[in-house]
């Protein structure tokens, strides 16, 4: 998975811009993906309005846009940037991201950029928050302002992957606080991965309670 520089990090091709960090045929072949509902990015027929669990009970957010599905060679790509210390993969994947966001959005950007904050602990252990690290390119790229103190975690909670849905939305309960206004600002909530979507449900509610106009999800996985 480790490459020199130059090199595509999937296929180890030598890439046109050293600095994709993935070759164009990789970044297709990573972003091909089935239908999904724009609103809640789990698979739906046609891929264009809402499915019918959205017109059900729709989730906080406006639309959520994702790179793909956590499976390989995408999420082994994830898995070495966040655990393995690879902090350099985040310009490669925050490319990945945009290319997805140029299909998808178009000129209909938001005013703002918000990052998943980490607990401080986990920040430090790690070294660096991997949504942070996907907004600061992101950012540039777009031409969108990025807050990176707009979110913060304000205590502990226990790692969201060892729980349930039900506990999950349990344990985000008055994690987070808004640290400056929203009002009236269409706001794109960056993460790496969404699994049951209970984060960033809490952080859009909490946006949209203090006056945000819209709230979108920009992740580079969804898991279905």
């Amino acid at each position: 998975m480790l490459t020199a520089h130059g090199l595509c990090w999937l296929c180890q091709m030598p890439l046109a811009m050293a600095h994709w960090g993935v070759c164009s045929r990789c970044a297709r072949a990573v972003s091909s993906r089935l239908p999904v509902c724009p609103r809640c990015g789990l698979p739906a027929a046609g891929g264009q309005t809402d499915c019918g669990r959205c017109l059900q009970k729709a989730p906080p957010w406006q639309r959520l846009v994702a790179v793909n599905d956590y499976g390989p060679p995408l999420s082994t790509l994830v898995k070495t940037w966040k655990f393995n210390a690879r902090p350099e993969l985040a310009r490669a994947l925050a490319r990945l991201l945009l290319l997805r966001l140029q299909q998808c959005i178009g000129r209909q950007k938001p005013d703002r950029l918000l990052a998943v904050p980490l607990w401080q602990r986990r920040h430090w252990r790690r070294g660096y928050n991997q949504a942070d690290l996907l907004c600061r390119p992101l950012s540039r790229w777009l031409g969108i302002s990025y807050q990176p103190e707009a979110i913060r975690r304000v205590m502990p909670t226990a790692t969201q992957h060892q729980l349930s849905a039900r506990l999950r939305k349990q344990n985000l309960k008055n994690a987070f606080r808004l640290e400056f206004p929203v009002q009236g600002l269409h706001i794109a909530l960056v993460d790496d991965v969404v699994t049951t979507g209970s984060t960033v449900a809490e952080l859009s509610r909490l946006l949209l309670q203090n006056g945000a106009a819209s709230v979108q999800v920009w992740c580079l996985c969804r898991t279905l």
